[in-house]
């Protein structure tokens, strides 16, 4: 059953409460990415530009300490999205009581308030049913429009909108129809490549689209677990000793839909400076360990992609922020960017970053916002902020 969506909702005049991800990177007070601020705006000016009366709440980083607290103050984004926005932006430093209530209620149509760093609150992270109350009492619909925090079940994300009229924002409506199609319903052939330092963090992700793929190929650290339950001499390489039986029942029940590396870039350290050589997946040296694959692995993933029609990655295939091993991640994102007519998406995270930095954003038919929530979306999970919200 499709979610009502922002457009069911008659919102003219009505209190709207947004959950955005404004969760950004910031050095020394200042915003060095502002993305997840660009990727709010359709849904707060679509609600601007129909009269509503906008309330923004959103987290920025952990909140543990007082100290913390200055560090992860929402001013910042209040500052930046006022000058991407043709209305009144009011910034509410606080997160509750009278400054807050009387901001709200001074709003006028299509104008905008953003409230203070959603964590201050202890209650958040909890779902705690009183804060979750006092929070739905300053408006009249919520819209669900933070797809990195929909995973959590905290006030702001499953509290509220069990209280409030609810939808999805566009962005969240356009990650679900992106991953779902991808994930629930690929067009085939279907390849997922599977990437990242641990197997232990991406195996639930893998059990689920060994069920739906037709091949799922596997880079980054996680494959030298693996590639010692084939029996492979990895050197140095990074390894769950603990995970090698699970590695050996998946390889088992893969029925060759497994495809893992056939030689890797190797290096004496963990190091940009480290002397490096390539060695195949079976033999390598037992002073070096694999920091990204190799040259016949790109070419054999490049093989495996040809033809393909749905794309699903997440996970980069090595330590790609050092340059000496960035190829690997940087040829399969070409690979796949190079597709005709597939829908390729990124699951967010490190493999999102790869592909921004690399100058390939504009070649994927999408780039989720949220990696845990993707994350857990390709596990098959139920994400909870999603769930809560009504069927159309």
């Amino acid at each position: 059953m499709a979610k009502r969506t922002v457009k069911d909702l008659d919102v003219a005049g009505k209190r709207v409460i947004v959950r955005c991800d404004f969760n950004v990177p910031r050095k020394d007070g200042k915003i060095t990415n502002d993305n997840r601020i660009i990727q709010a705006l359709p849904t707060i000016k679509y609600l601007v530009e129909n009269n509503a009366k906008v309330i923004l709440m959103s987290h920025l980083g952990k909140v543990k300490t007082e100290e913390d607290k200055a560090k992860n103050d929402l001013r910042c984004v209040a500052e930046r999205l006022s000058e991407l926005v043709d209305t009144k932006v009011t910034f509410v430093p606080v997160t509750r009581g009278a400054e807050l209530e009387n901001a709200v209620a001074a709003l006028q149509d299509g104008e905008i308030v953003l409230m203070q760093n959603t964590r201050y609150e202890k209650g958040e992270s909890k779902n705690d049913p009183e804060l979750a109350k006092y929070w739905a009492s300053l408006g009249d619909l919520f819209v669900e429009d933070a797809f990195g925090s929909v995973h959590r079940a905290h006030a702001s994300t499953a509290g509220i909108p069990s209280i409030l009229p609810n939808a999805l924002g566009f962005l969240v409506e356009k990650e679900v129809k992106m991953l779902g199609a991808a994930v629930d319903t690929p067009e085939r052939p279907f390849v997922a490549i599977i990437g990242g330092a641990k197997v232990s963090d991406k195996i639930a992700v893998v059990d689920n689209l060994l069920k739906k793929a037709d091949k799922v190929l596997i880079g980054g650290g996680m494959a030298y677990t693996f590639l010692k339950a084939q029996g492979a001499n990895i050197g140095q390489s990074l390894l769950e000793e603990d995970k090698i039986d699970l590695a050996k029942e998946y390889l088992e029940k893969a029925n060759g839909k497994l495809v893992l590396p056939v030689d890797n870039m190797c290096a004496d350290k963990f190091a940009e400076d480290a002397n490096t050589m390539v060695a195949d997946s079976y033999h390598i040296p037992d002073d070096y360990m694999g920091l990204d694959i190799g040259p016949k692995s790109i070419e054999l993933y490049r093989k495996e992609l040809e033809g393909a029609k749905t794309v699903v990655w997440n996970g980069p295939m090595g330590v790609f922020e050092m340059k000496p091993f960035a190829t690997g991640t940087l040829e399969v994102c070409k690979a796949i960017s190079e597709l005709p007519n597939a829908t390729t998406v990124i699951g967010g995270g490190d493999s999102a970053a790869a592909a921004i930095q690399l100058g390939f954003a504009e070649k994927f038919s999408h780039i989720s916002t949220g990696g845990g929530a993707s994350l857990e979306y390709m596990e098959g999970k139920e994400l909870p902020g999603i769930a809560v919200i009504s069927d159309k």
